[in-house]
């Protein structure tokens, strides 16, 4: 093997170990004391201190402009805190470096409000690409792809286009999308906010039980405290700060 190629698989090595998870009994999220503070003056979030585990369904709530939003930039690490510490799987996001953030963000599944697949890609492409970006191999993408489209019902959509499908099943090719990589952590922006009642117990039903089954943390961030019934746990936000669940989510939750 040549100096050069060594080198490389040095420096593969060295990059995984950086970003990988810490294998240990840590939180798969741990804020302690974290204070986002924007360069326009405003306070995004305030001395905020919670935990999530493995497994864990919880439901980040509150009004535009609570700090949901904030909260879920610094975990993707589009935003650095201004102080305090923030761990995923028990690697400290201040310890990875800007040009690492690619590797780091393979541990973390998103699923967005408006769905974000490709318009030129089926199904089947879409879900692939999002293992082809992050390095998978062929048969890696013959694996896990078509498994996951069995597991979120999506077997007879494979050759589908975005525009060929409803927006519940474009949501769920967006749920395969964020879990075929096996991520520790899924963060969700509103998944139900473009999709009728029915539909939207669809998706969370599939967000509370997949991600779970393969071991990873999932939050939901929503405004909407009807929904939060589903979480095993729900975080409230008011003006960047965690706050006890308001009168509407206690009251969903008894629904």
């Amino acid at each position: 093997m040549s100096a050069t190629a060594v080198e490389r698989g040095a420096a593969a090595v060295a990059r995984a170990q950086e970003t990988a998870p810490r294998p240990s009994g840590a939180p798969v999220i741990d804020f302690r004391g974290v204070s986002k503070q924007y360069p326009s003056g405003d306070t995004g979030l305030e001395q905020v201190t919670f935990s999530v585990e493995r497994e864990e369904f919880v439901f980040l709530v509150g009004s535009t402009g609570s700090g949901k939003s904030t909260v879920m930039r610094l975990l993707i690490k589009e935003l650095e805190p201004t102080a305090g510490t923030i761990r995923v799987a028990g690697r400290d996001l201040h310890d990875i470096r800007r040009k690492r953030v690619p590797y780091y963000r393979r541990n973390v599944g998103v699923v967005f409000q408006d769905f974000k697949l490709l318009p030129n890609r089926t199904v089947y492409g879409n879900v692939a690409y999002a293992l082809q970006v992050t390095g998978g191999t062929r048969r890696e993408i013959r694996e896990k792809v078509p498994d996951i489209l069995r597991l979120t019902g999506l077997s007879t959509k494979l050759h589908n286009y975005p525009d060929q499908l409803s927006g519940g099943e474009q949501q769920r090719v967006s749920i395969a999308r964020a879990l075929v990589g096996g991520p520790k952590l899924v963060l969700a922006d509103e998944p139900t906010g473009n999709l009728d009642t029915e539909t939207g117990d669809t998706v969370l039903n599939l967000l509370s039980e997949l991600p779970r089954e393969r071991g990873a943390a999932t939050i939901i961030v929503t405004h909407d405290a009807r929904v939060a019934r589903y979480a095993d746990r729900v975080l409230s936000m008011r003006d960047g700060k965690l706050t006890q669940p308001d009168l509407e989510t206690e009251a969903a939750l008894e629904e």
